[in-house]
């Protein structure tokens, strides 16, 4: 027979509802209606848990807990399970710092170029005062114009 069945869960569920109905009584007198009321909904649980079947549920976890937690101590497949999990959230980490990195790209002198710039072409220097646009951006040839006409290079 298991542990569970050699408890006398209705008595002790009973018994909870009944010592809780007495100090929800209690608590009406002193506090009044509605910490009376609360108190009483709160004392109906336990009753509702046991016939519901809610109290076995519970057991039932509790029991499956205790046995997982049991099986860390002596089982050595399970420490290998928990040394892989480590590994594994130490990858994760590493990778996501690495993948967060910018990189790093020289120009043709050989000086390292401005974070952000990635595989575009190093724009070169204006011959003495003269804006030069990089090839391909079209949408700076407008803002260029403005900036010219307010005297700005």
């Amino acid at each position: 027979m298991s542990v569970y069945n050699q408890i006398a869960w209705l008595p002790l569920c009973g018994g909870l509802t009944g010592l809780g109905l007495v100090l929800s009584f209690l608590a009406w007198r002193r506090r009044g209606a509605a910490a009376g009321l609360r108190g009483a909904a709160w004392s109906l649980l336990p009753l509702a848990a046991y016939l519901i079947g809610v109290v076995q549920l519970l057991w039932r976890i509790g029991v499956a807990i205790a046995s997982f937690a049991g099986s860390f101590v002596i089982n050595p497949r399970v420490w290998a399970g928990v040394i892989v999990v480590a590994v594994s959230v130490v990858l994760f980490v590493v990778s996501g710092r690495l993948r967060g990195r910018r990189k790093k790209v020289t120009k043709p002198d050989g000086k390292p170029a401005a974070a952000g710039t990635g595989q575009r072409a190093a724009v070169t220097q204006p011959a003495k005062g003269k804006a030069v646009a990089p090839a391909g951006d079209d949408d700076l040839g407008d803002v260029a114009d403005i900036l010219r006409k307010h005297g700005i290079r």
